[in-house]
């Protein structure tokens, strides 16, 4: 009898242990999205800065600093929810702005030129890095979240279930090609 209950004992220490496992690996994947999701915005904001500026320095001409000025502020601006079109739409204001080399072959002739493209470069490089950072742990999360164990017992608690952050992200070709 006593050598049952023992069994028992154990067999239920074995399965809080394992389940307490599960929740805090769950935690560290929600924390990891959390600290992907705050680089993955600051890339952004990086990004739209430096095309902002760019279009307010004078060296594109009048039309593609508008259009680059206007998607680079609503990226900016946006509420969460639109957050992912404002992005795209910024993606695609860089690559009707810098379609052709002489418009990049002209931002790096102007003075400070060369510093503003290499910026924007760097920028407009790193976002769809972060961007599957950020992807790829809310692919870890939702895959630990599918499980019927965290389901069954509620391991991931109060927190949202996390979504991808989709965006065109594809750079301005003549930009990129140049750097390389």
């Amino acid at each position: 009898m006593t050598a049952t209950l023992i069994w028992i004992l154990v067999a239920l220490v074995a399965i809080g242990l394992y389940l307490s496992w599960t929740a805090g690996r769950l935690d560290r994947l929600h924390a990891r999205i959390d600290a992907a999701r705050a680089a993955l915005d600051a890339q952004l904001l990086r990004r739209a800065s430096v095309a902002q500026e760019l279009a307010t320095s004078g060296v594109l001409d009048p039309a593609a600093s508008i259009v680059l000025y206007e998607a680079a502020h609503a990226a900016r601006q946006a509420e969460e929810e639109q957050r992912e079109v404002a992005e795209s739409d910024l993606s695609q204001a860089l690559r009707a702005v810098f379609a052709e080399a002489q418009q990049v072959q002209a931002v790096r002739e102007a003075p400070g030129g060369e510093e503003a493209a290499r910026e924007l470069t760097e920028a407009i490089r790193r976002v769809p890095m972060a961007r599957r950072f950020h992807n790829d742990a809310v692919r870890a999360a939702r895959a630990l979240r599918r499980h019927r164990k965290v389901r069954w017992f509620r391991l991931a608690g109060h927190a949202p279930f996390p979504m991808a952050f989709e965006m065109d992200d594809e750079p301005p070709v003549a930009l990129v090609d140049r750097a390389a």
